[in-house]
Parts: C-alpha cells; sequence; structure tokens
C-alpha cells in the first residue's frame, strides 16, 4: 500500500507542467508558429504517441508497470531538455515526439498500478475513488505549474521549461521506489502478437461493452482536450490580461481535480443514465458559452468542460479495470487512449485550420454540433451494454 501514496506524488509530478499554461503562447511568439501548425503539432505528438501506446501498454502488462514508469521518467527528461534547445518547427516536434513515447509508457500503467495495488489489499471495489483523488493530484500538480506560468514566461520564455526538467527528475527518483505489482500465474505466451491481437479483438470486437466504454471516454476525452489548445489565444483575442494565464489555467486543473474527487459521489447519485447526460449538458454549454459569450470572463465556460472531464475520468476507467484481468489491464487503458489520440491526429488540424480560417468562435459553435452528434449515439450504446454491477461504497 505504500504504493499509493507514491503513485499520488508520480501523478501530481506528471501533470506539473511549468510551461503548459504558455506553450501556446511560446509557440506562436517564440518560435512563429500558426494555429494550423500548432494543431498540426499536437497532432503528430498524438500520432506519436499512438503508436507507441499499445505496444507500451502490452510492455508494461509483460516487463511490469515500474519499468514503464521509470522509462517514461527518463524519456520527460530528455524531452523537455530537448526543448530548452528549440527554435525551429522540425526541433519542437522532436521534442513532442519524446514527450508523446514517454506519455505513452505511463498511459494506463499509473492506473493499473493503482488497481493491482488495491487488489492485493482486496480493496478493488474502491478504485473509482482512489483513481479520483489520483487524478486530483494530477490536476493539483498541473494547477500548481500553471500559476506563476505568466510571471516566469515574462521573466524568461524558457524559464518553465528549465524547471520542468528538475520536475522529471524528482518524479523519476519516486518511480524508482515502486512496488511492483505481482503478476498472475498462467501458461506461457507462445506468442506475443497473437497475444496483444487477441486483447485487441477482445476490446473492439468480442466485448460490447469494452468496446463502446473505450469510445465513448475517447470522444469526451476529444470534447475536452480541443480547448485545451484554442482557450490562450482566446484569452488574448478577448483582452484577458498575461499576467490572469496563469491563475486561470490553474483554476481550470483545480476544477479537474475536484470533480474528479467527487466523480464516485456523483455516480452513486445519479446513475450511468444521469452521468450520461450531465456530460452531455455540460458539453453543449461550454462549447456555446465560447461561442456567443464576448467579453473578458469569456473562458470561464471553459470551466464547464474541464468539470465534465474530471467526472468522465475516473467513472470510464473503472468500467475498463472492472472488464480488465492482470494480463490485459494497462493494454486495455492503452486501447482507449490510443482511439483518443487517432480520433485528434484526424482532427486536430482540422480544427485549427478552422480557427485559422474561419475564427474562433464559429470554430468551438461548430465543433459542438459534431460532438453532440458523435456523443449521444454512443452515450446510448454504453449504457445499452453495461453488465450488471453492484454499487460502489461511497464513505470516506
Amino acid at each position: 500500500m505504500t504504493n499509493i501514496p507514491k503513485l499520488y506524488a508520480f501523478s501530481f509530478l506528471k501533470m506539473a507542467l511549468f510551461p503548459m499554461a504558455i506553450i501556446t503562447l511560446f509557440w506562436k511568439d517564440h518560435i512563429g508558429l500558426s494555429l494550423t501548425q500548432i494543431l498540426l503539432l499536437q497532432g503528430i505528438f498524438s500520432l506519436a504517441t499512438l503508436l507507441m501506446e499499445y505496444p507500451s501498454g502490452y510492455l508494461s502488462d509483460r516487463l511490469g508497470y515500474r519499468v514503464s514508469l521509470n522509462l517514461a521518467s527518463v524519456l520527460g527528461i530528455a524531452g523537455w531538455t530537448a526543448y530548452t534547445l528549440a527554435g525551429s518547427f522540425a526541433e519542437v516536434l522532436f521534442a513532442e515526439i519524446l514527450l508523446g513515447i514517454s506519455y505513452a509508457f505511463i498511459s494506463g500503467s499509473d492506473s493499473a498500478l493503482l488497481f493491482e495495488t488495491l487488489r492485493a489489499e482486496g480493496n478493488e471495489e474502491f478504485y473509482a475513488r482512489y483513481d479520483g483523488r489520483m487524478t486530483g493530484y494530477a490536476q493539483g500538480g498541473e494547477a500548481a505549474g500553471a500559476l506563476f506560468a505568466g510571471v516566469l514566461y515574462a521573466a524568461a520564455p524558457l524559464l518553465p521549461f528549465l524547471i520542468q526538467i528538475g520536475v522529471w527528475v524528482v518524479a523519476l527518483g519516486i518511480c524508482r521506489t515502486l512496488a511492483e505489482a505481482p503478476a498472475e500465474k498462467s501458461s506461457a505466451v507462445q506468442s506475443h502478437l497473437a497475444e496483444a491481437l487477441q486483447t485487441c479483438r477482445l476490446a473492439f470486437i468480442d466485448n460490447r461493452h469494452l468496446r463502446y466504454t473505450i469510445l465513448l471516454a475517447a470522444v469526451l476525452g476529444l470534447s475536452s482536450f480541443f480547448p485545451v489548445w484554442l482557450i490562450q489565444p482566446y484569452m488574448q483575442q478577448s483582452g484577458v490580461p498575461l499576467a490572469w494565464f496563469g491563475p486561470v489555467w490553474a483554476g481550470a486543473n483545480l476544477t479537474v481535480a475536484l470533480f474528479s474527487l467527487v466523480s464516485h459521489r456523483f455516480s452513486f447519485h445519479l446513475g450511468n443514465r444521469g452521468m450520461a447526460i450531465l456530460f452531455l449538458v455540460l458539453i453543449a454549454a461550454g462549447y456555446l458559452g465560447l461561442g456567443l459569450v464576448e467579453g473578458v470572463w469569456g473562458f470561464l465556460f471553459y470551466y464547464l468542460l474541464t468539470a465534465m472531464r474530471g467526472l468522465q475520468g475516473p467513472m470510464l476507467r473503472n468500467q475498463l479495470q472492472i472488464a480488465g484481468q492482470r494480463k490485459n489491464r494497462a493494454s486495455l487503458l492503452s486501447l482507449k487512449s490510443l482511439i483518443f489520440r487517432l480520433l485528434f491526429v484526424i482532427s486536430g488540424p482540422l480544427v485549427g485550420h478552422l480557427a485559422d480560417t474561419s475564427g474562433l468562435r464559429p470554430t468551438f459553435l461548430l465543433t459542438a454540433a459534431v460532438l453532440l452528434l458523435l456523443l449521444l449515439p454512443l452515450s446510448i450504446l454504453f449504457l445499452k451494454n453495461l453488465p450488471f454491477q453492484r454499487s460502489t461504497n461511497i464513505t470516506s
């Protein structure tokens, strides 16, 4: 159980992204990228993550979650170091690819290690609660990193990136002290490729519950991810002072943290159907507000989308953990991330081009319409294919 506080600390550090609150400004003003290039850059980042997503999850299930998290930390140090030397699109791209591979090795490994740690103690039924806390620490870390980002960036554009290297050095130290989850006794694997493909078949063909949970989680993830890259230029156009950027970003991440911590309580009281409806309402209200409301305070509608992000993460990850086993737990979580990244690779550059050519407000409105058209049938199919599950205890 000593893993749990260490995983909380790692979650805080992995998301204590000092450059994040100003990175769009860094790309635009320091490197000279357009919004189309920025969304293309993030599409390529997602592609790098995508290509390593499932292989890294499979390796994590086979070699150990601790090994994956240590490797991710080393790659994180390398990626942020590369950022301090970057001066062009290609050099930023190289740094992003390193970071993309780093996050691919994290994806699923920390959550799977949390579940297996709880399972070893007979407490896996409380996973959603602990996952919410871990997400809360992660978003608290991003909020802490963002709080003074604007001031640091104004003092020296590279200062947030230099601090970020130190953060990952500390994260590596923590990962080296984690205890590995014991592997289940099973027959020897005859073909790793065949077993990896079997997990894919399970997730997308044989098990309808897994299929629609993964698809719903991926599209909900997109719904809160597009604004991450558009909110900074939106605030700039709306006249929000640069000194506010860090606190606004911190507020967004604290909103994710707060709603992650109470996600299991919302699920208990609203049920899966109520949660699905709430997700749709928050997405519609958030995007419509960003698209229609003008003025300095319009960015507050972004917080509705970060609230949705906080609520859906622990709930849907819990569904995947329940459906998985020790031998494929990280693989299933990685498949969910893979689908999310694939969708972003396809759609991200299109959204960026639309923002460059038509403006940010029309982009928010059109994106909302497309997302809701996808989410409504996916939500229905998700609810229709849920297995019977006992209610989770929400005390303490």
